[in-house]
């Protein structure tokens, strides 16, 4: 089901490794589900995840999007069904319980970012909603280009609509009225979100 970094652990390696201070490591493939786990934590440091439910009827909604240096797991959540989705290739350090107090920045870092993204997903219109999903995304996975933004990361129109509970015709319309105002560009399959004066020079 995955790889992993090293051979597998024994438990006298396990300790070895923790006492050197380097954790477990272990690598994912794109669209592969991180092993349910529930007697460790998962930080990473490569890479991108979203955690993930769906209802009765099948449909996906989505959790959260994390990236480099965030802490995920299956203890965090009750939320059931659970799931932790590779949005790219992933190499993730497992935290045993043991040492989880020591990572309370990025479990509080975790929360905060659950939250900011719950209040964009109640945002009216679904313009505005969309838009800060945007904004939010590059800030998270955003790097800078020559015309603004550039979003580092795929994200289909499918998986923005199971994010804002919309549907994906609803997000490739906006998407397209974005591009039309000069708001973002989308180059190979990437999208960048023009920055201020890039849009007043126009």
């Amino acid at each position: 089901m995955y790889s992993t970094s090293r051979p597998p652990n024994s438990s006298t390696a396990s300790i070895n490794s923790t006492l050197s201070g380097q954790l477990p490591q272990k690598l994912f493939t794109r669209k592969e589900v991180i092993s349910p786990r529930n007697d460790v934590l998962w930080r990473i440091d490569r890479g991108a995840v979203r955690t993930l439910t769906w209802s009765e009827d099948g449909t996906f909604i989505t959790l959260g999007y994390w990236g480099s240096g965030d802490i995920i797991g299956y203890p965090l959540s009750k939320v059931k069904p659970y799931q932790i989705e590779c949005l790219t290739s992933v190499e993730v350090s497992i935290v045993p319980p043991h040492l989880w107090h020591q990572d309370i920045n990025a479990l509080l870092s975790h929360i905060q970012q659950a939250e900011e993204l719950l209040s964009i997903v109640h945002r009216k219109p679904i313009s505005l909603r969309l838009w800060q999903f945007l904004v939010w995304l590059s800030e998270k996975f955003g790097r800078e280009v020559e015309q603004g933004q550039l979003i580092d990361l795929n994200v289909t129109h499918q998986e923005m609509a199971e994010v804002l509970n919309t549907t994906r015709v609803t997000v490739t319309r906006l998407l397209q009225q974005f591009e039309e105002d000069g708001t973002l560009v989308r180059h190979k399959r990437r999208i960048i979100l023009i920055s201020s004066n890039n849009i007043a020079r126009k």
